[in-house]
């Protein structure tokens, strides 16, 4: 079988916390506010091993974009989303695709480009099947390499930002947690 949108979607929901997230976030009303990242992809995975939906979820990435570039107004939506999740009991990470560039290098090394949506930055993903966005608004899914990695289990660097060593450790960490995941690099 191979892994539609829709079953990406129907199996991502099993886990109650990413149905309150994209329940709950639109009252924000916040711009091109998208659930990513491992909530996401990792349902996949724990489905697949017969895992709970939410093992292995250490936080819930949420990106959004506004032109705001002021750490008080990224501040602001950060309070109000710990207060919206406060009852959930687990991390929530909120970022401003549109400030990313300010804080990067200094926070991990590097330079990082400014981005002009929140998509660019799901693109941004070290690995490519796990570039994976659901638009709280608009239950779309962003996908820009496909889910034939996610479905398949295949771990190969993402080319829009190709930094093998970053991909090695991440890509290890999952294998480390999955184990029948395939990592697909010649340098690793």
């Amino acid at each position: 079988m191979t892994l539609t949108v829709e079953d990406l979607v129907r199996v991502a929901m099993t886990n109650p916390i990413n149905a309150e997230i994209t329940s709950r976030l639109p009252a924000l009303g916040l711009g091109q506010c998208m659930l990513t990242a491992g909530c996401l992809f990792q349902a996949i995975w724990n489905h697949r091993s017969r895992l709970p939906p939410a093992w292995g979820v250490k936080d819930y990435d949420v990106f959004y974009f506004d032109d705001d570039l002021s750490w008080e107004a990224e501040d602001e939506v950060i309070h109000s989303v710990r207060r919206l999740f406060q009852d959930l009991d687990v991390n929530v990470e909120i970022k401003n695709q549109a400030r990313v560039h300010l804080w990067y290098s200094q926070r991990f090394g590097g330079s990082y480009p400014q981005l002009d949506s929140t998509k660019d930055g799901i693109d941004r993903y070290l690995i490519a099947g796990t570039c994976i966005g659901l638009g709280v608004d608009t239950g779309e899914i962003y996908s820009p390499n496909g889910l034939g990695d996610t479905d398949q289990g295949v771990l190969r660097i993402n080319p829009r930002n190709p930094k093998p060593d970053l991909f090695a450790q991440k890509a290890k960490s999952y294998q480390a947690r999955w184990p029948w995941l395939r990592i697909i690099d010649s340098s690793i």
